[in-house]
Parts: structure tokens; sequence; C-alpha cells
């Protein structure tokens, strides 16, 4: 059975269909790509998927739960965790205190116990510590764990990103453009990231992305979005040779 099963998908805004009977499955374990030029509705698509926009058509089942149009907060406690193109960290917390902050679906304590400082508190803060640490030494950023978040580097923040999002253990992971502004070698280096993620922590993960090279080099099955409809689908390198993507996407 497929880890995501989307069925004829939709959504209009004014009238003007942003995403139109859109249909898609991943397996589990999957590294899976969303392409296709700007416009194309790939945010939407994980917008829907997410919770923030509900579907007028359609149907999301998350290993075999029906998601569709529940919550945000519901749909990540399922199991759906996401980053954005737009980088959203709480810039003015610890790099710690970011991952911490994802981590509250699973550690939990009352709020008197909180307000009283009762033994259970300290002993849930120190758990809490203690795996927010390893995560962020999986993404060498456990010497900066006491930095404020703005205070990283451009492609730091990217990792921390991811690292927060995998706090929630997740079984599906949507990223949304993670090589955006990033150089050549901070795009190698997230390539190996991904990978690990997915190897180690047994991910299936969705992106959306516009270097090719990054797409190419980890993705294992593609979908192409254009005008708000699948253009194709199917294994990385067939896609990538599609005439039709080539004309849509690349604009050759």
């Amino acid at each position: 059975m497929a880890l995501l099963e989307v069925k004829n998908l939709g959504i209009s805004f004014g009238g003007l269909k942003a995403v139109d009977d859109f249909s898609m499955s991943i397996e589990k374990g999957q590294l899976y790509g969303l392409i296709g030029p700007n416009g194309a509705g790939k945010t939407t698509v994980f917008n829907l998927l997410t919770g923030v926009y509900r579907p007028d058509t359609g149907t999301i089942l998350l290993d075999g739960m029906n998601i569709t149009g529940k919550k945000t907060i519901e749909i990540n406690q399922h199991g759906v965790a996401r980053t954005f193109q737009n980088i959203r960290l709480f810039k003015e917390l610890s790099v710690l205190d970011n991952v911490k902050a994802g981590l509250h679906n699973h550690y939990k304590y009352s709020t008197i116990e909180g307000i009283l400082r009762l033994p259970r508190y300290y002993k849930v803060e120190k758990q809490m510590d203690e795996r927010a640490m390893e995560l962020l030494e999986v993404f060498d950023l456990d010497e900066e764990w006491d930095y404020k978040a703005s205070n990283l580097p451009y492609g730091k923040q990217r990792k921390l990103e991811i690292a927060r999002a995998l706090a929630t253990e997740p079984k599906l992971l949507l990223l949304d453009e993670p090589a955006a502004g990033m150089n050549p070698n901070e795009t190698a280096e997230l390539m190996e990231t991904i990978r690990f993620v997915r190897n180690n922590f047994h991910m299936t993960i969705l992106l959306i992305e516009h270097d090719m090279k990054l797409v190419s080099g980890i993705c294992e099955r593609l979908t192409v979005l254009n005008f708000g409809q699948v253009l194709t689908q199917g294994k990385t390198s067939e896609v990538l040779n599609d005439k039709r993507v080539i004309t849509a996407y690349l604009g050759e």
C-alpha cells in the first residue's frame, strides 16, 4: 500500500483552477520529486497536503487514513511535516529550542507541571534536550546549539528547518525548494543530507525543486505539473527525457 495516495485533487481561487484533477501515489521509503515551471501549482499542492488549503475536490490518504481537509496540526500529528520555500524558523529562539519546538507532539507535561516546575517538567525537558541534540548532531549543528537561529548561515538555517521537521517524527517529509539560495557546495551537501535522512530515518520524502542536478541525483520518481495539471509521471530518467517536459519546464 502506498504511504501517500492523492486522488483527483482540485482547488480554485477566484474561479481559476490552481490545481486540477491532481493524482499521485508515493510508496513508503521513496524519494519523490514534484517539479514544474513557476506558477504550475506545486506549492499549492503542498498546502493542500498539509491543510493550509482545503481542497474543492479529491481525496488525500496517508497510510490508508483519509486526511482530506483536516487542520494543519492534525495532519502533522498524523505524520506529515514540511519545510517552506521561504525559511520559517523561530529566529529569536536558539537552535536547540527550534528543534525542541518540534518535539512537543511526543514529549509532554501538564501546564501545572510547567508552571510549578514539578519533577516531571525537568525530566521531560532533559529528554527533549537530549533528543534535540541527537538531531542537531545529524546535521552538524550541535556546536551551534545555543546560537540564535537568525545568526546561522543560510545553508545551516535550511538544515535546522529540516531537523525541526524531523523532530515531529513524521512518516512523510515535504521539502519545498530546499536548495533555494544555496551555492553548489551547499547543494551537494544538502543532497547527501537528504539521502542520509531517507536511509537512516527510514523516511518517505517528497520535494519540490528547481535544481535539476539535485532532482536527477536523488529522486527516484517524478511528477511534473504544468498549469495546475499533471503533465507526466514516472521514473526520473524517463521524465527528464520527455520532450513535453523539456518544452514546458526547461523552456527549450
